[in-house]
């Protein structure tokens, strides 16, 4: 993650959850800045606001995407900032946390602290990280079709691999029945069987037609016979728990934690 996509994450979270409550954002990013009474313009990494139908408050958010603790000297700013301003509140969202003095400092000047952060294999204990599900499955395998022709009979199918779907077996009375229902029939009946037992059945249609649909190619028949057995598939499933949380959110002094996938899912977090 780089700092800016730090700063549209942060955005994205107190944007969801400021929702229900008619918090907005007022402003993100470079171009995001109030001037204080000092005539000075200061930037706002992400700038929110919210109303009681009377006051409107405001809030000032700094991200600070840094590979080390925040100190209280960071603090002093923001809460300068905050005052210069006439801003109502604080926030210092931060990747690796604070250091002892600054969370005294900061709550001596109601200056809001934060951790945002990837997961570490602490916040893991005592959870389910991973799940990963070995699966051994006995599946039907259709093994041989043979139609059962008379021998003065000639094939107008071409020798070629197809789909089932896009065979059909026409009835001496007319009826048009999918192959597939054939197939369905016989794949519940050898579902039933022992694995690799060979298991046989013979469909007796007199004087039906075994066509392909795309072209009309057909052989008259008498019936068919399909063979198969049964076969383990083996198949492994992982569930990683990092493909569903991807941060973790800490309010220092709110007692809040929120967990963050990476589709932009907000979920709180009870310990």
């Amino acid at each position: 993650m780089e700092w800016k996509d730090y700063e549209e994450v942060t955005k994205h979270i107190y944007e969801t959850l400021g929702k229900n409550n008619g918090v907005e954002i007022e402003c993100f990013g470079n171009k995001c800045s109030v001037k204080g009474k000092s005539e000075v313009n200061h930037q706002i990494d992400v700038l929110t606001k919210h109303s009681d139908g009377i006051h409107t408050y405001k809030t000032a958010i700094e991200c600070k995407y840094w590979d080390k603790n925040i100190n209280k000297d960071i603090i002093m700013k923001v809460a300068e900032i905050v005052e210069d301003t006439g801003l109502n509140k604080g926030i210092i969202v931060s990747k690796l946390g604070f250091t002892p003095d600054a969370i005294k400092f900061a709550k001596y000047r109601n200056i809001g602290l934060v951790e945002l952060r990837e997961l570490t294999e602490k916040d893991w204990e005592g959870r389910l990280k991973t799940i990963v599900v070995n699966i051994n499955m006995l599946l039907p395998e259709l093994t041989g079709l043979d139609l059962i022709v008379s021998e003065d009979i000639k094939s107008d199918l071409v020798d070629n691999m197809t789909r089932v779907e896009l065979l059909e077996v026409q009835l001496k009375n007319g009826e048009k029945v999918p192959f597939e229902t054939y197939v369905n029939d016989f794949t519940a009946e050898l579902s039933k069987k022992n694995e690799n037992e060979e298991f046989t059945k013979v469909f007796k249609c007199k004087d039906a037609n075994f066509t392909y649909t795309p072209t009309q190619e057909k052989i008259k028949i008498q019936g068919f016979k399909l063979t198969g057995h049964l076969k383990i598939a083996k198949s492994k499933m992982e569930i990683k728990g990092e493909d569903h949380v991807w941060l973790i959110m800490k309010s220092i002094f709110e007692d809040k934690t929120y967990t963050i996938s990476k589709d932009g899912k907000i979920k709180k977090r009870e310990d």
